[in-house]
């Protein structure tokens, strides 16, 4: 039996954060006296390490600028997260975690989790929505490059022994596409996220899933022709 190792990012694949982020980032630029990004312009840099998401959003801006950026950024997050639920939840996609569930009943199958989310942020979500039991390994951004860097899928694969021709990288923006292309994987993208399914193609998906009923499947095909 060969071991097999889904990754999965978390904004705009796991979870719905949209809100919380647009809101934050906002709230972040008003506080620095600057023009606040627009929504779309905020969801193309989800997945980023935060400072790479945050330059991108103030081109021309100085280090000293984008750094207090980043500390308003975690300071409107920890903000809505505590006092406003409304704005500072993240749900759980529709089925999400019957796809986990399904998932780690196989015995084969490991999972794993490749986020630019802080650890911080990370375990409240996972605590938050009890996740803790289906992940033998979160890899974020604390602790490795900004995706596309390979180097989180790299270590989700030496954490659990896992070949990259038996791994796959699920997630929802050109960002994880190009990570798992970067580190030999698989790629699976997701429609209901934050980049459209042209973004994805583009960046390298082998295949889009409409919804998380059809995971099971494109998996098993996927590894099928590995």
């Amino acid at each position: 039996m060969s071991l097999t190792l889904v990754i999965f990012d978390v904004d705009g694949t796991l979870v719905d954060s949209q809100a919380q982020i647009t809101a934050s980032m906002q709230g972040a630029f008003v506080a620095e006296g600057l023009k606040p990004p627009s929504r779309a312009a905020v969801l193309t840099i989800v997945g980023l390490s935060l400072p790479q998401a945050i330059a991108q959003l103030a081109p021309g801006q100085g280090a000293a600028t984008v750094a207090r950026l980043v500390e308003g950024y975690k300071d409107h997050y920890t903000h809505l997260r505590a006092n406003d639920p409304q704005a500072g939840g993240s749900p759980l996609f529709p089925g999400a975690r019957e796809a986990l569930e399904r998932l780690a009943q196989r015995d084969e199958v490991l999972l794993g989790v490749a986020t630019g989310k802080s650890r911080r942020g990370l375990t409240h979500v996972i605590e938050t929505h009890d996740l803790a039991h289906f992940f033998l390994t979160t890899q974020v951004a604390d602790d490795h490059p900004s995706k596309p860097h390979p180097s989180m899928i790299q270590a989700c694969m030496a954490a659990t022994g896992a070949e990259a021709a038996r791994t796959v990288m699920v997630g929802d923006t050109s960002f994880d596409m190009e990570m798992g292309r970067a580190a030999g994987v698989r790629c699976l993208g997701v429609d209901w996220g934050y980049h459209p399914r042209v973004q994805l193609q583009a960046a390298g998906a082998e295949r889009i899933l409409d919804d998380f009923a059809a995971l099971d499947a494109a998996l098993d095909e996927m590894w099928e022709i590995a």
